[in-house]
């Protein structure tokens, strides 16, 4: 009886700070997540939202619910265990790495959680205010003063033929182009003369995102001599639906 008495008692490690910093966790990590998912990345509202949740939680635990004990000792495996996390996120293809900056973000989203169960609440914001910095800020400051070397996105429309084999073709050559791959968005289109019953004359569409400092006119060259390939058109930053970059 003493054990459920004290299983729903309301204080202490149950009362109202804790409650509040979990609240915290909550809203700074669901803004992180927010910007990802904004960004369609791998890892999103949800995603980040749950690691700055968890993380948040078991540093409570490690407070309060092991009396004596040392709380330092939980919180440490919090860090080793959200590498698991991360390290799931990135992607090496040829000699492109993607889901560095997510898997990175998925860590400072932990230590978000964990500062303010910690009572670290003036960190946490700071460092939550310090990512929108370094993920919307950095890439326009590194554009004004490094221009040659900041990457800025290119967007490659292509129309070309479903069942030509031809979108492996397409990503091997943009890599060997020196291109990378920020995102892609694919969506099927009518053909403007159709042939009845001819399956190969149906179209797709697809938008690459690309980072890279080569010259996209020999990748779309090259991509216009592909067969099945009907059109290549380039769009510039400018006209592009929002910040990709990052991975």
């Amino acid at each position: 009886m003493q054990r459920t008495e004290a299983l729903w008692q309301f204080t202490g490690g149950q009362g109202w700070m804790p409650l509040a910093d979990l609240a915290a966790t909550l809203v700074l990590s669901s803004l992180i997540g927010l910007e990802r998912e904004a960004g369609q990345k791998s890892a999103g509202l949800r995603t980040h939202a749950l690691v700055g949740l968890g993380s948040a939680l078991f540093v409570n635990v490690s407070r309060y619910g092991f009396g004596a004990g040392d709380p330092s000792r939980v919180a440490a495996q919090i860090v080793s265990g959200i590498g698991f996390i991360g390290g799931g996120l990135i992607f090496v293809r040829r000699d492109a790495v993607r889901g560095l900056t997510t898997a990175a973000t998925i860590w400072l989203t932990c230590a978000v959680g964990m500062a303010c169960a910690a009572g670290l609440g003036v960190v946490a914001v700071f460092c939550t205010a310090g990512y929108f910095l370094i993920i919307r800020g950095f890439p326009a400051l590194l554009r004004r003063l490094a221009p040659s070397l900041a990457a800025a996105p290119v967007s490659v429309a292509l129309v070309y033929e479903i069942g030509h084999a031809l979108l492996p073709r397409v990503l091997e050559a943009c890599a060997a182009a020196g291109f990378r791959i920020v995102d892609t968005e694919t969506e099927q289109e009518r053909a403007p003369h159709p042939p009845d019953g001819d399956p190969s004359d149906a179209l797709m569409r697809l938008c690459l995102t690309l980072e890279g400092r080569s010259d996209i006119r020999v990748l779309t060259t090259e991509l216009a001599g592909l067969t099945g390939i009907r059109s290549v058109a380039v769009r510039t930053e400018d006209s592009l639906p929002g910040p990709r970059g990052g991975g």
